[in-house]
Parts: C-alpha cells; sequence; structure tokens
C-alpha cells in the first residue's frame, strides 16, 4: 500500500480523531458565517467608498455603512466562536483519541511494544497523538469553509458580472490544484519524513540522558553527540524544506488572486461604457469595484485549501505511525482473552504448570520450554537456571504477559480460559527493575491499593526491612527520583516487594531481585524478601541465579541452558 493511501488501522485512528458531528457542526457553521462576513465586509466596503466619491446623498449611503458596522462587528463574533466552539471539539476529541489508542494498546504490552524505541513511542503517543487533532482544526474544517465560501462568492460575482465570476472560478481551480501540487513536490517527502524523525531524536536524546555516565565513563559519549546533531540537522532540513513548500503555495494563492482581480478589470471596464455584451453587461462604478476586489478577500480564505493539502499530508504519516504502535493483529505470542471466559472467585490457589513453553514476539524459536512445577499455598519454590535459560520468559508467560503452549491452570481452570485481568490479580510480578514513579514513596506504594493508611505503609515497610530507612529519609513524602534514581537497586526490589504485598497477591513471583545488588548484600536480600512474603496463603516462586539457603525454600527448580538468548 502507497505511503499516500492511510492503510485501514490508520484510517480507524483518522475517524476516532474526527469529532463528532453535533460537536463539530457549530464551529463549522461559525467559520463558514465568519468567512462570508469578511467577504460581505470588503464587499460593502469597496461599495461604500466608491460611491461615496460621487458625493450622493447620505441616504443614499446609510445602508452602506451600517453594513459595513454589522459585518465588521458579525467576521470578529463569529470568528471568536469559530476558535471557541472548533478548538473544544477537537479537544474533546483528542482525549477519547487518546483513551482510544491506550485501550488498544494496553492488550499488547509490554511484551507486543518490545519492536519500538521507548523515544519513539513516546513521540508517537504524545507528539503524533497531538498533530492528529490538526484533522478538523486545519484540514476539514478549512477545506469545508473555504469551498462554501469560494461557491457562493463566485455566484454572488457571477450575478454582477458573469465574465468575472467565471474568470473567478477559473483561478481558484488552478489555485487550488497547481499551489498543492507545487507545494506536494517540494514539501511531501519532508512531510513525511518529519514524524519519523522527531521520533529518531528523541530516541537518541533519551538514550543519551540515561546512560551518560557510561558514555562519559567510556569516552563514547562524543560520537553520540555527534550522531545526534546529525539527526537534528536532517530534521531542520525537513522542516526547511516543509517550509519552502508553504512558501511556494501561498505565492502560487496571491499569483492567481491577481489573475482574479485582472480578469474581473478587464471584462469589468468595457461594461462601464454599455458595451460589455453578454458576460458583461452594463455596470455602475461601485458595482465594479466590488466585482474586482471581492477576488482578493475570497482568495485570502481560499488559501486555507492548499495548507490544508500539506496539513493532511503530516496528519495522515502521524496517524500511521500511531496505528502501527500496536500491530493491526496481534501477535501469536500475545495472549488474546476468548469468548465465554471463567468467573474467578476461588481463593486461596494452586497454580499448576505442565510442559510449559514460550515465546517472544518475533523470535523463531521458544524462550523457555517444558517446564512442570507446582505452587501451593505456602509453598517457596526456587527457580534457578544460567543465563539465556528462559526465566524471566516464563515469569512473563504466568502473568499473561504472553501466552504458553503446554498447560498453565490456576485451581484446575486453564488460565488462558480466564479474564487476563482475573489472572493479575491472582498472579502478582515483582520485575528484575522494579518501575518506581517520580513521586513519593508513599504514592508508590499506593498504587497497588489507595486505601492504606499511613500506618498500613509502615507496616509493610517494616516488613521488607525499610523501616529506619524511610524514617531517615523524611517519612513516606520523601521522593524516590525518575525510576527510582534517588534509591539504590536493592531498595528498590524492597519498595516493589511492599507494594505485592499491599496488593495481597496469593501467588507471587520474583523476578531476579539480585541482579542490580552487589554481592554482599544480595544474601541478605534474598532472605528479607522470602522471610517477608513468606505466609500460609501465599505462594512464592523466586527466580533468581544466586544461591539460596535450604530452610528458606521448600522445593528447587532447575531449567537447562537454552541455544538462544533471552
Amino acid at each position: 500500500m502507497s505511503d499516500r493511501t492511510p492503510t485501514p488501522a490508520a484510517r480507524d485512528v483518522l475517524r476516532l480523531a474526527q469529532p463528532r458531528p453535533r460537536w463539530f457542526a457549530p464551529g463549522l457553521l461559525a467559520g463558514v458565517t465568519s468567512a462570508v462576513m469578511a467577504v460581505a465586509l470588503l464587499a460593502c466596503s469597496a461599495w461604500l467608498i466608491t460611491r461615496a466619491a460621487e458625493m450622493p446623498s447620505l441616504a443614499y449611503l446609510g445602508m452602506a455603512v451600517v453594513g459595513v458596522r454589522a459585518f465588521a462587528i458579525f467576521r470578529s463574533v463569529f470568528r471568536y466562536l469559530e476558535r471557541l466552539t472548533s478548538h473544544d471539539a477537537a479537544f474533546r476529541q483528542l482525549a477519547e483519541l487518546r483513551l482510544g489508542i491506550f485501550r488498544r494498546i494496553v492488550p499488547v504490552a509490554p511484551a507486543g511494544l518490545a519492536q519500538t524505541g521507548r523515544g519513539d513511542l513516546l513521540t508517537r503517543l504524545v507528539r503524533d497523538v497531538d498533530d492528529l487533532q490538526d484533522l478538523p482544526l486545519r484540514v476539514v474544517q478549512p477545506l469545508l469553509v473555504a469551498g462554501i465560501t469560494a461557491l457562493l462568492s463566485v455566484i454572488g460575482i457571477w450575478l454582477i458580472v458573469p465574465a468575472a465570476g467565471l474568470t473567478l472560478l477559473v483561478c481558484l481551480l488552478l489555485a487550488g490544484v497547481l499551489g498543492t501540487l507545487f507545494s506536494g513536490s517540494l514539501a511531501a517527502r519532508a512531510e513525511r519524513e518529519l514524524a519519523p524523525l522527531r521520533g529518531t531524536l528523541a530516541d537518541e536524546v533519551l538514550e543519551i540522558v540515561e546512560n551518560l555516565d557510561v558514555l562519559t565513563a567510556f569516552d563514547a559519549l562524543k560520537p553520540r553527540l555527534a550522531a545526534l546533531a546529525r539527526t537534528d540537522e536532517r530534521l531542520r532540513r525537513a522542516t526547511l524544506r516543509r517550509s519552502v513548500g508553504v512558501g511556494v503555495q501561498s505565492a502560487v494563492v496571491a499569483m492567481f488572486a491577481g489573475a482574479a482581480t485582472l480578469g474581473a478589470l478587464y471584462f469589468g471596464i468595457p461594461a462601464l461604457d454599455g458595451g460589455g455584451g453578454l458576460l458583461s453587461p452594463d455596470l455602475l462604478g461601485p458595482t465594479l469595484i466590488v466585482a474586482v476586489l471581492v477576488p482578493l478577500a475570497v482568495f485570502e480564505v481560499f488559501g486555507m485549501i492548499p495548507l490544508a493539502a500539506s496539513a493532511w499530508r503530516q496528519v495522515r504519516v502521524s496517524a500511521r505511525r500511531v496505528a502501527e504502535v500496536v500491530p493491526a493483529s496481534p501477535p501469536a505470542e500475545i495472549p488474546v482473552d476468548v469468548p465465554n471466559l471463567r468467573p474467578w472467585r476461588a481463593t486461596p490457589v494452586m497454580l499448576e504448570l505442565t510442559d510449559l513453553g514460550a515465546s517472544w514476539p518475533g523470535q523463531t524459536e521458544q524462550g523457555v520450554a517444558g517446564v512442570t512445577l507446582r505452587l501451593a499455598p505456602g509453598d517457596r519454590v526456587h527457580l534457578a537456571g544460567p543465563s539465556g535459560a528462559g526465566k524471566t520468559t516464563l515469569a512473563q508467560a504466568l502473568v499473561r504477559f504472553l501466552d504458553y503452549t503446554g498447560s498453565y491452570r490456576l485451581n484446575g481452570v486453564e488460565a488462558r480460559l480466564l479474564a487476563q485481568t482475573d489472572v493479575r490479580r491472582v498472579v502478582g510480578l515483582c520485575e528484575q527493575r522494579p518501575w518506581l514513579f517520580d513521586d513519593s514513596i508513599r504514592q508508590n506504594l499506593l498504587f497497588a491499593r489507595d486505601t492504606a493508611t499511613d500506618a498500613e505503609l509502615l507496616a509493610v515497610l517494616a516488613r521488607v526491612g525499610l523501616a529506619e530507612w524511610v524514617a531517615a529519609r523524611g517519612g513516606l513524602d520523601a521522593r524516590v527520583g525518575e525510576r527510582g534514581a534517588l534509591v539504590s537497586g536493592g531498595q528498590a526490589q524492597r519498595i516493589a516487594l511492599a507494594r505485592a504485598l499491599l496488593a495481597d497477591f496469593p501467588v507471587l513471583i520474583v523476578d531476579e531481585p539480585t541482579a542490580n545488588v552487589d554481592s554482599a548484600q544480595a544474601d541478605a536480600l534474598v532472605r528479607d524478601l522470602l522471610r517477608a512474603a513468606a505466609d500460609a496463603h501465599r505462594a512464592v516462586l523466586l527466580i533468581s541465579h544466586t544461591p539460596v539457603p535450604d530452610d528458606l525454600v521448600t522445593a528447587r527448580v532447575t531449567l537447562p541452558a537454552r541455544a538462544q538468548s533471552m
């Protein structure tokens, strides 16, 4: 499919970006009225000035004076109403658009988004989504306003000087076609490049910011900054090419506006002497001036059409990029809820795996295979294995981020027959790199249970060995920094475990808690985590390459080495 043709998924995004008719219609009506008032103001003003030069009685000018004032006031009033109502409609629809996009993302996140860089993903979900508000504001409404106003103006000029009306129509058509073609030839490629270049730039900036210490330590910062400068230069050139196209567009429109004015003079002047013929009937001076000057006002409104074509190309690219965030059909490795799901009410929970396997999207081989284990309330199982054996893949499958082969049962019910949200209420995951929000310790814990009191939060922090640390930092209001930048790896794991304990998962998976902790602290962390999570009604699966003392676990499972990397 051509880049110029929106894909079915992009068309769905575009439909979601266009406000509902009942929201869109008031802005369109106000915009048309404002544009017609602007044309009428110029026509009335031109007639009044020319007629006043003939020094008639003021009685002949009274209606024109009132008309000029009325058209000027109404033009401003309806322009304000148009801005107010059209932007209100676009912003209201933008909120629905964002929600609609996130509804599409949630079923495939996080594994289904792994192919998109974080910076590019952020650009698509923020900048490209924001660009979609241009669909009603800079594409659909300007096209309709300019088209309706131009049609009414051509009819009005035709009634005065038919030849001038025909000239105006031809010039409008040529300006629209040629202006769009010239702009497209100069700027279309640049407009298609802008959004991807912004995404690439965001990826590179994010990579440098997040890894600044490592890049500096290995003297690799200068090459990365040079690459960033090259990307920025490409973005600047694309923006400049787009501006050149817009400038040529404006020049073409201005040229044909002058041609329409000259055409009105050419056909109108002979009619002043009564020799205009059928297409130029006899005219008075003030009427001729109206026919000559109205095209200038019409082209000022009509100039929105080539600009709308330029905006459309940008909106189309943004819609495609937003649509590409989520594949048209989820990869086979991403679970999808099936019809007639079983309701979940049972507790406590028994988890059973039989010959379970799972794969990451895009991988030709399974990331983990042949896993058989049983987790009953009170069990603490240590899952070990070399790097690349599939330990994290297994954890992702157990919380239904990845689909599975074999059997995965909760209280005898196959997991794929349960809603994914129900599975995740039962099976919780403390990830290898737990996500901490750039907020206070309190807010990072309330995320798990928003009804918890401060006393409950302090109690769960004490369970994971953070009571003294929190007190030393000033209490629950202490901030953890972006992604936990102000806490150590071990402290981040303990906060994540406290959050999981607040959520009270019957089955808790702790994935490599010592991955970001020095070896001197690893043993203490594992002991504290297992003791804190130990509960008669809770099963714990500890995924760790660190040896765990026998007194802390009830069983061990070792995954064999696999040829492919995780």
